[in-house]
């Protein structure tokens, strides 16, 4: 079974950062941080009302990054501007509404297809992994593939809300709705990722599914971070991953 890579999203570093303005906490530093303790990528999403990473976050991290930078980011011309300049090595595109806490839910490509496809397009060609953000439903993976998205990332938000409110029946049928969708998604040609919500007690069946290539996690790692701190937060992702996946 092939190696399980994680991203580090460290959007959440910045929200601290901004709650006081300033430099400090510095997400660039979390970033190299992270690089260091193992992280196989980066995750940064630079929203519209740049409520966390700025656009000057951007500019330091794919100067100072060796590991790839997930760029995330809604569907706007604003967004595919800034991707086209900075040339990351993949953009996870994601539904984004103002008054949201976190990313609530998949992106609707099998709505929006068309308009998505000729997005996409210059982003394919500037050499950028584009990637989906989507619900774990045929019919997204379907539009993804129609679109030509290499990638898709699964939503596991509901799984992982399950896990942590014991609603171990709701846990058991996400699981398996993202566990059928790995298989399909990878039958039909696509990369499959898993994000949003997991921590330590519920990676291990996700990274389990070997159809299943990234996981991307922060909001989990970056709160243990104070505890633990940040790299031991990450190893020990690492480990719960690794164990999982042998």
């Amino acid at each position: 079974m092939s190696k399980l890579r994680l991203g580090v999203n460290i959007d959440h570093v910045a929200t601290v950062r901004n709650a006081r303005g300033g430099d400090n906490p510095d997400p660039v530093r979390a970033a190299l941080m992270a690089q260091d303790a193992g992280a196989d990528g980066i995750t940064a999403h630079l929203r519209e009302d740049r409520r966390h990473i700025i656009d000057s976050d951007i500019d330091r991290l794919m100067d100072a990054l060796r590991v790839p930078l997930n760029f995330e980011m809604a569907a706007t011309a604003e967004m595919q501007a800034i991707a086209l300049r900075h040339k990351p090595h993949a953009v996870c595109l994601v539904p984004e509404k103002r008054e949201e806490r976190t990313t609530e839910g998949g992106l609707d490509v099998a709505k929006n297809d068309n308009a998505l496809g000729a997005y996409i397009a210059p982003l394919r060609d500037a050499g950028a992994r584009v990637s989906m953000f989507i619900a774990a439903e045929k019919s997204q993976l379907d539009a993804s593939a129609r679109i030509g998205a290499p990638v898709v990332e699964l939503h596991a938000g509901a799984y992982a809300d399950a896990w942590a409110e014991e609603r171990w029946d709701v846990r058991d049928s996400e699981l398996a709705k993202i566990t059928d969708m790995a298989a399909y998604g990878a039958s039909i040609g696509l990369e499959v990722h898993v994000g949003h919500g997991l921590t330590y007690d519920s990676v291990g069946p996700i990274a389990a599914l070997p159809e299943v290539m990234e996981l991307n996690i922060g909001h989990f790692i970056i709160g243990e971070a104070i505890f633990r701190g940040l790299p031991e937060a990450i190893k020990e992702m690492r480990r719960c991953m690794d164990a999982a996946r042998a």
